[in-house]
């Protein structure tokens, strides 16, 4: 069986399209800009990069040119959409609604559409693709796949917020979670790396990239992790806030004069590691400021690894221990400095990195913690479209 993996934003599109008897990702790409006169599609396959200058007035007619590429005699990996067992479509938000993948369907997507008030820049986005490949390919079976879903296993004390809990009952606010497909991923793989089973393990996984959040797994499930109602809680990230004292919000909006919308995008774009470093959301450019003697830089660098490891701890009380620490995502994979400053705080853990290991490892497996340590470190890649096609075709199969 062969599954095409949708991840679809306001004005863009990824794509994979995954053979699942081998696992190897046969095609993916990414169109961009949909809805403006300059669109283009970047489409690989056999190691070989394809730009597209192509026009797509919405989500419907970029599907159409994406399929048109993947069954091309040249540029294609199938013959025509009958290959196709399936879509599995990224989902940022199920609410309460959703604890795990399903088949999708009309009552599915009103369920998905209740919750855009939770998720109001991702849920639309992916809307637009289901509906699109309803229209497009309207027999094709597809699947949901939530980001939320996997964290649903949280207890309600830690995902519960000290407010008046009927705004928990009225709003359904609380703590929801995220990436939640790359925690399940790359929990489940360090499992296979250290041939264990994973119900033995008491895992913290970082992923850390523009988006950051830290996840506690005990016996293959979430029990804690740190972004909350939505993605913007937590850690601080490349442009996100992270947690704050509530009355620094209401304080600068009395103080600026600003409007929600406009307290909004300080806390979502303009803060974070680039709120203090004011050089980039880019933590590689941001690293090279602070080796310049960048007196900012530095301090971004220095909250963003202090409040990982807060929150590296937090999930080991949640847990009443630690076993592995994985790391994954951009900065997580191929950010040897980071991981050494994490890890220098956790020492009182048993966390002790073999720095020498630790420095070569930049975005594949492997183990980067000495000996002498207690808790097994790894670096382990994530693979989101994997996990969502793995999912997906054990939805298809039971239906």
């Amino acid at each position: 069986m062969k599954i095409l993996v949708l991840n679809s934003g306001s004005s863009s599109l990824k794509y994979q399209v995954i053979d699942m008897e081998t696992e190897k990702t046969l095609a993916k790409g990414y169109f961009e800009r949909i809805g403006q006169p300059n669109s283009f599609l970047t489409h690989k396959v056999n190691g070989e990069k394809h730009k597209f200058e192509h026009y797509a007035k919405n989500h419907e007619q970029a599907i159409e040119f994406v399929l048109s590429r993947l069954t091309n005699d040249h540029y294609g990996v199938i013959k025509d959409l009958s290959e196709l067992g399936g879509i599995g479509h990224r989902v940022v938000h199920g609410g309460e609604n959703f604890s795990d993948p399903v088949l999708i369907t009309d009552e599915v997507i009103d369920k998905i559409e209740e919750c855009t008030d939770l998720a109001p820049l991702h849920n639309p986005a992916s809307l637009l693709g289901i509906r699109a490949c309803q229209i497009i390919v309207p027999d094709m079976p597809m699947v949901a796949v939530f980001d939320t879903a996997f964290h649903q296993t949280i207890s309600k004390e830690k995902y519960i917020y000290p407010i008046p809990y009927k705004f928990y009952k009225k709003y359904g606010v609380r703590k929801y979670g995220f990436h939640g497909t790359s925690h399940q991923y790359v929990s489940k793989r360090v499992a296979e790396i250290m041939k264990k089973d994973i119900k033995d393990l008491k895992i913290v996984n970082c992923h850390l990239g523009q988006g950051a959040s830290v996840c506690a797994i005990k016996d293959g499930k979430s029990v804690e992790t740190s972004m909350g109602l939505t993605p913007l809680g937590g850690l601080s990230m490349g442009s996100r806030s992270g947690d704050l004292d509530p009355s620094v919000v209401t304080f600068l909006m009395k103080k600026e004069n600003l409007n929600s919308d406009e307290m909004s995008q300080i806390l979502n774009k303009e803060s974070g590691v680039y709120g203090i470093s004011g050089i980039s959301v880019d933590f590689r450019d941001i690293e090279v400021d602070a080796n310049a003697g960048g007196i900012h830089a530095k301090l971004a660098l220095d909250n963003y690894h202090y409040l990982v490891a807060c929150y590296v701890a937090r999930c080991a009380v949640a847990m009443g221990g630690i076993d592995v620490l994985t790391f994954t995502a951009g900065v997580g994979e191929k950010g040897q400095d980071s991981r050494k400053a994490i890890c220098d705080y956790l020492g009182f853990l048993g966390v002790e990195l073999n720095e020498s290991v630790n420095q070569k490892i930049k975005g594949e497996e492997a183990e980067i913690s000495s000996k002498k340590s207690k808790v097994k470190v790894y670096v382990v890649p994530t693979n989101e479209e994997l996990m969502i096609a793995r999912e997906t075709k054990n939805i298809i199969d039971k239906n």
